[in-house]
């Protein structure tokens, strides 16, 4: 009979702090967030922690506190080089209702010159037509390293990396989602991290009240972000509703209003045809809602980069008109 009591795993108080009942449960603090997250990055917590302690955090929502020591300690992990970026464009929800006409507003504004380090986590949910299934379709460079990644840029000014190539073990807990029947924390995670420091990070969240939690951490992290409810969770304005902006710069939060852009709602199409996208492009076809979308997304970006909105709309309309219909 062995009679020594096993010693518990370091991980456990993690999982024990968020989980602890009703009245003995809290919220980590940055520091422990930022020591939790180390320990997923290392590979050291077992399979069962790591699903228990996904759920807890999803279970409660997770706080600025946390988003922001989990950011802490990715971004130390990464080391990732100095490569000039102008924009930190966040690609994991898909879309399901409409075409990802983003896509189309990052590459206009790329033929403009401006950097866009664009990134995602592959095609976790059924249903939803993601950036990775258009790379090729629109002529979007896929990046497997950071040299790669700056080569894109130099030559491209837009680039997509696959979060498996670069952060692996956050990957992997986005993989989850199919294992334990829901999202996690993960998947607005990576939207905070920004990891090659870009000049502002762009990010979408759709659920209510998360847009300001997001902003917040973006604040404690000492970073330059805006965050909407992007249509379908991808950083795409949608011009049949307002859209908020949650901004935080020099570690001030602001906010702005833009009203929606069609006095009525665009009918949703029947289906989503990829191709469409490339017609669009190329001046071949025309599409109502996709034009406001297109110009709105691409406002905002200039917003963030410091156009106000009015002159961000103007620029908007003259960088499509001048986009390269060949590529």
């Amino acid at each position: 009979m062995n009679l020594i009591t096993p010693a518990e795993h370091p991980f456990a108080q993690f999982v024990r702090i968020l989980g602890k009942g009703k009245r003995g449960a809290r919220g980590l603090t940055r520091e422990e967030a930022r020591e939790a997250m180390q320990h997923l990055l290392a590979g050291k917590v077992e399979d069962t922690q790591l699903g228990a302690f996904l759920m807890l955090l999803r279970h409660k929502e997770e706080s600025a506190e946390e988003l922001a020591g989990f950011t802490d300690a990715i971004r130390a992990h990464l080391a990732a080089p100095a490569i000039a970026v102008d924009l930190d464009w966040p690609s994991y929800a898909g879309k399901k209702r409409h075409l990802p006409w983003y896509l189309l507003a990052a590459k206009a504004l790329a033929d403009s010159g401006i950097r866009i380090f664009m990134h995602g986590g592959g095609a976790h949910t059924a249903g939803r037509l993601y950036t990775e299934q258009m790379l090729d379709t629109l002529g979007i460079v896929r990046a497997r390293d950071w040299p790669a990644v700056s080569t894109a840029l130099d030559q491209h000014n837009l680039v997509f990396a696959y979060l498996g190539d670069w952060l692996p073990p956050l990957q992997r807990m986005i993989d989850l989602r199919n294992t334990l029947g829901l999202r996690s924390p993960i998947h607005s995670l990576a939207r905070v991290i920004n990891p090659l420091s870009a000049r502002c990070g762009l990010q979408s969240i759709f659920h209510p009240g998360y847009q300001a939690v997001h902003r917040e951490a973006s604040r404690l992290l000492g970073d330059h972000a805006i965050v909407i409810k992007g249509e379908g969770g991808e950083i795409e304005v949608n011009p049949d509703s307002a859209t908020q902006l949650f901004g935080t710069q020099d570690g001030v939060a602001w906010d702005e209003e833009w009203p929606a852009l069609s006095p009525q709602r665009h009918v949703k199409p029947d289906s989503l045809r990829p191709a469409r996208l490339l017609a669009v492009w190329r001046g071949e076809e025309e599409d109502a809602y996709g034009h406001l979308a297109i110009l709105a997304t691409i406002a905002l970006a200039l917003r963030s980069l410091g156009l106000p909105r009015e002159q961000a709309f103007a620029e908007a309309e003259k960088r499509w008109s001048e986009r390269n219909k060949s590529k």
